[in-house]
């Protein structure tokens, strides 16, 4: 088995993530650093260490649908000591992190798992995972603003992939939109409302492909059900 894939299994990060763990110099196989992202291991035999500590298959999985509020950063850890959305996780033993990204000043539904599997099909672009937003806007972006925003947008020397937006209401200058991008940039959608000219004053997110946010209260968490489970597996 792939050290990353192994790692990830174990529940100490995304199989990205867990790349990037091996090549910052922080993963041993019985004694030894391993730096190769391909490095084969025997999950039965060998011994890996991970900063320090031997990993093992032995936590359950466990999976949580988290309502984000604003202010709390979605990482195990923050160099600033800022609020992780671990701070918010009461009475589980497991140890967990959040699937993808959701900036420190948005809000809404996040996925927390020890499932690294399950992190890598949501996350990875190949399987192109339909996120829903509920932003509100500065202005009215008029009908040409809109189908840019839908078709791509450059930014930072990349073009977004085609989204979808719509206006929900307008007032005071105000406009409430829907939209769903499937790709996950760091502050993508920011970025692209600034592009058009319509800064982004509120942004929460609803939905993860049919997975919806529901009546769960900001700053609220609960275990997903087995049904939620299978049909995120299949997505």
């Amino acid at each position: 088995m792939r050290l990353q894939k192994f790692m990830a299994q174990c529940g100490i990060a995304s199989r990205r993530k867990s790349e990037e763990i091996i090549l910052n110099r922080r993963v041993k196989v019985n004694g030894v650093t391993v730096t190769e992202l391909g490095f084969k291991i025997n999950p039965l035999k060998d011994v890996i260490i991970v900063d320090g500590k031997r990993i093992k298959h032995k936590e359950k999985k466990v999976y949580i649908i988290m309502n984000k509020p604003k202010g709390y950063v979605t990482t195990v850890s923050d160099e600033y000591d800022r609020k992780t959305v671990l701070d918010l996780l009461k009475n589980v033993k497991e140890r967990v992190y959040p699937v993808g990204r959701l900036d420190y000043d948005s809000s809404g539904l996040l996925i927390l798992t020890n499932d690294g599997e399950l992190a890598y099909g949501l996350t990875h672009p190949k399987n192109q995972v339909v996120k829903t937003y509920i932003a509100t806007i500065k202005g009215k972006p008029d009908d040409e603003k809109l189908d840019k925003f839908r078709n791509g947008i450059k930014i930072d020397g990349y073009t977004t992939s085609e989204a979808q937006i719509e206006t929900l209401n307008y007032v005071n200058d105000k406009s409430l939109m829907r939209i769903q991008i499937h790709e996950g940039r760091n502050r993508q959608i920011r970025r692209m409302c600034e592009a058009i000219g319509h800064p982004v004053i509120s942004l929460k997110r609803i939905a993860i492909g049919e997975l919806e946010l529901g009546t769960l209260k900001k700053g609220c968490w609960r275990f997903l059900s087995d049904e939620e489970i299978e049909y995120l597996k299949k997505i």
